[in-house]
């Protein structure tokens, strides 16, 4: 059979992409992708931009908004190169990096896990506005040798843009990058990462507040008119950051209560028995021996299956004395043994990746502890949230 072509089986293996977005390369591994919503964007700042272009070169036409769009192309590629400094600082840190998502705000990286350390939480945040500053500030001496017209013009707003973005980002609020930056400075101070999030969460909300306000400064202290574009970006931007910084919130609260999440100790007693043994037989047994759950094992007492609760429940008592249990089983596939030892956030992630009613739980030696049903982990989930 001939060998698969290396780029099928790169495809095969990327995780699905999120919907509405395309894929557009590849930046050290990472998918980079634009939402639908960035030609909404592009789309606006090439008319914002047409009047500066009619200055700048008179007489383009339609042409000035196509010029305008290449200003928004070049503008999004430096936020790909903030947005490539997190990925590759996350990378450094041992961090996977699923992908880099350009959209109407901005861009966002999307990394897999948490920081383990404040330092790591610092220097993973805090690249992003530093490159974006750095940007900024080499293209000031490269205006300076620029002839005049639409290149000097985009040198200039690239200039302006990036400096901007990099100053903006390092406000210490969630989910901007300076949010992030406080977040590690409390972590380190109070040994507390919750504690981080939280107080840069409720930073990203003051901020989220005097967004919202932006267009009465304009008025008052700039002595500005602010146009309709003005009123609907500062409630964008407000409603982006209010969000952001509640959901990040809410994160920390629920994380703060995960590691009381343990498998070990929701566990229920489990009985083993033949998979060829009658349904009645086996309730019968795990009944006497007070389990709560049954697992199915094989001739050489290895584990193939776990009773299904709700099929069981299912089953007439008539058919029971002629049923097998294995009948009644879901055959234990990769995901559905966990460690006895898991607990909080490693739980959480385990069940999530392969639902499922029952998982096996077993020893570091292999041998069977008790099966953790879901319903119970979220019972006690929500005991611990009310």
């Amino acid at each position: 059979m001939p060998d698969q072509d290396p780029r099928l089986a790169e495809e095969s293996t990327r995780p699905p992409r999120p919907p509405g977005t395309l894929r557009v390369g590849q930046i050290a591994g990472v998918d980079v992708l634009i939402t639908t919503s960035w030609f909404f964007i592009a789309a606006l700042i090439a008319v914002l931009m047409a009047p500066r272009v009619d200055q700048v070169e008179p007489g383009l036409g339609g042409w000035k908004y196509v010029a305008g769009f290449a200003f928004a192309v070049v503008l999004y590629l430096s936020v790909l190169l903030h947005e490539a400094s997190h990925a590759l600082m996350a990378q450094h840190y041992g961090h996977p990096v699923s992908s880099i998502t350009l959209h109407f705000l901005g861009g966002a990286t999307m990394i897999e896990g948490e920081a383990r350390r404040p330092r790591e939480e610092f220097w993973i945040a805090v690249v992003g506005p530093l490159t974006s500053i750095a940007v900024g500030l080499l293209a000031i001496p490269l205006w300076f040798v620029t002839p005049d017209g639409l290149l000097r013009m985009a040198v200039e707003g690239l200039a302006g843009a990036n400096l901007i973005v990099g100053v903006m980002n390092l406000i210490p609020g969630l989910p901007l990058d300076g949010g992030r930056v406080l977040k590690s400075a409390v972590w380190g101070a109070s040994g507390n990462v919750h504690k981080g999030t939280l107080a840069a969460g409720w930073g990203g909300r003051l901020v989220a507040v005097l967004a919202l306000g932006w267009p009465l400064f304009m008025r008052s202290v700039l002595e500005v008119q602010p146009r309709l574009v003005d009123y609907l970006l500062s409630f964008v931007v407000a409603v982006f950051l209010w969000t952001g910084a509640t959901a990040s919130m809410q994160s920390a609260r629920l994380r703060r209560r995960l590691p009381s999440i343990v498998a070990r100790k929701l566990a229920r007693r489990t009985l083993a028995v033949p998979d060829d043994l009658p349904v009645a037989e086996a309730v019968r047994r795990a009944q006497e021996a007070g389990a709560g759950s049954i697992v199915t094992v094989s001739t050489a007492g290895s584990p193939i299956g776990i009773v299904n609760e709700s099929a069981l429940l299912a089953t007439p008592e008539e058919r029971r004395p002629w049923m097998a249990v294995s009948t009644v089983a879901r055959s234990i596939e990769d995901g559905l043994t966990l460690p006895a030892s898991i607990v909080g956030e490693d739980l959480i992630k385990a069940i999530t990746r392969k639902p499922a009613h029952e998982y096996l739980l077993v020893e570091e030696d292999g041998s069977i502890y008790g099966v953790l049903a879901t319903a119970d982990v979220d019972k006690a989930f929500s005991e611990r949230h009310q």
